[in-house]
């Protein structure tokens, strides 16, 4: 203990109880130079700036007042007391800020469960437009399937969830807010050598003699075989594969065609031609849910996935 300095009575060197209220009305003596004049700008009367100083001397162990003629002046540990409340209400200032845009929608993390293919075609888009619009928001991706989007949705364990709407909660589901954001259409990738790869007016019931290629994961030889059964026929299922470059390796050596969501479509293969279908075409329509009440955050994320969409 530095020669000079006093310990209030009581102090047994444990940790101090740090009071901010009490803090600022010291920090307001120490700026206006008089217990009157501190009083006057907090609202309070001179006795209960007292009061309140000789409250805190007691919680912090340490001597904060010293008489100086008819006033009284600021100790030595006092001042060292302020020195670490500035950085103590410097934080606090930045927590009000980040509170204040967090309860605005202005800042937070959103986390977004997200089928394999709207990742690049749709949740990419959006964060990066809302690095430039909402930079304070961070958004966590999670790739799951449509239906477990949904579990995780239902769990708490992400805030926004994208899927199909053949593996969607339905509309009605009192948990969920559910959003459509686009209807997808699905294209027919074809061998690049095939007889009807520069086809006019392809139809899908063109291709009714062709081995398929199936999705081998998710709802997806469903939708394969609605859409065929659709345009009047049952497909034959030559091959199955859980991902779009497996299907796509197999369409390029010639092993079948296979119905492929522009959204997957997007890189292509040189062996592969995709050609959407003049009539019934077939599509795929993309939702997301949230949970009733979420926050706005989750908002301005929906806001920029609706944007990408379009």
């Amino acid at each position: 203990m530095p020669p000079g300095a006093r310990r209030a009575p009581g102090y047994v060197g444990a940790m101090s109880e740090w009071d901010i209220k009490k803090l600022r009305i010291l920090r307001a003596l120490r700026d206006l130079g008089t217990v009157t004049a501190a009083a006057g700008s907090l609202n309070m009367t001179p006795s209960a700036v007292s009061q309140q100083l000789s409250n805190l001397a007691r919680q912090l162990g340490v001597e904060l007042l010293e008489a100086h003629g008819r006033r009284v002046r600021l100790t030595g540990a006092a001042h060292l007391v302020l020195r670490h409340a500035e950085a103590v209400f410097a934080q606090l200032e930045r927590a009000d800020a980040e509170l204040a845009a967090y309860a605005q929608g202005e800042a937070g993390e959103v986390r977004v469960g997200a089928f394999s293919t709207a990742v690049p075609a749709l949740v990419v888009p959006a964060v990066r437009a809302l690095r430039e619009t909402h930079p304070g928001v961070f958004v966590r991706v999670r790739e799951a399937e449509a239906a477990q989007a949904y579990e995780l949705l239902a769990a708490g364990e992400v805030d926004l969830a994208l899927s199909l709407a053949a593996r969607a909660p339905a509309g009605g589901d009192p948990r969920f807010t559910r959003v459509t954001l686009l209807a997808d259409p699905l294209d027919v990738a074809l061998p690049a050598g095939h007889p009807l790869a520069r086809e006019r007016g392809l139809r899908l019931a063109d291709l009714a003699e062709e081995p398929w290629i199936f999705g081998g994961s998710g709802p997806w030889s469903d939708i394969t075989l609605a859409a065929c059964e659709a345009a009047g026929f049952v497909p034959e299922r030559a091959h199955s594969a859980a991902g779009w470059t497996a299907i796509l390796a197999m369409v390029e050596a010639g092993m079948g065609v296979a119905l492929v969501p522009r959204m997957a479509s997007g890189g292509g293969r040189g062996g592969v031609v995709t050609r959407g279908l003049d009539a019934d075409r077939p599509h795929r329509h993309v939702v997301a849910a949230t949970r009733r009440g979420a926050g706005p955050a989750v908002a301005h994320v929906l806001s920029a996935l609706r944007a990408a969409a379009h």
